[in-house]
């Protein structure tokens, strides 16, 4: 059989460049491929203004690949039903990364402890994205 992984796509309407910056900051990890609208095979399918929006990105790190790409403005729908969750080992990192990731985004829970979690978080970014940032405590 073989291994199978889940990586999370977002779709954003043309600023995502700007997004997977920010995000290989938050998260400390780095865009492995990237290729714009008109670097790709389907570059005079697109309008030449839109040649700089992002075909297909990839941000990979310690067990971190997410993916994503600009789509056409008219298209483009708010993520909705899903949130990314980022689980970070420390207290100190959740509290980093839930700090980055609010910041000119939506609190929709404080950063704090629960009783599965030392620290525990959701917000949503400045780009639209929904996000949960946890450190768990451990297993009784």
């Amino acid at each position: 059989m073989s291994e199978v992984r889940l990586n999370p796509y977002l779709n954003f309407p043309g600023n995502c460049r700007d997004a997977f910056d920010f995000y290989a900051g938050v998260l400390q990890a780095e865009i492995s491929f990237l290729i714009t609208m008109g670097e790709s095979p389907m570059a005079n399918e697109v309008p030449a203004e839109s040649h700089h929006h992002i075909c297909h990105v990839c941000l990979e790190g310690e067990g971190i690949v997410l993916m994503g790409s600009d789509c056409p403005p008219e298209t483009y729908e708010k993520p909705q039903g899903t949130i990314i969750n980022v689980q970070a080992e420390t207290t100190e990192r959740a509290e980093a990364i839930f700090a980055a990731l609010s910041d000119d985004g939506e609190i929709r829970m404080p950063m704090e402890e629960t009783f599965w979690a030392k620290r525990f978080g959701m917000c949503i970014d400045r780009f639209g994205v929904p996000w949960m940032v946890n450190c768990d405590k451990p297993m009784p």
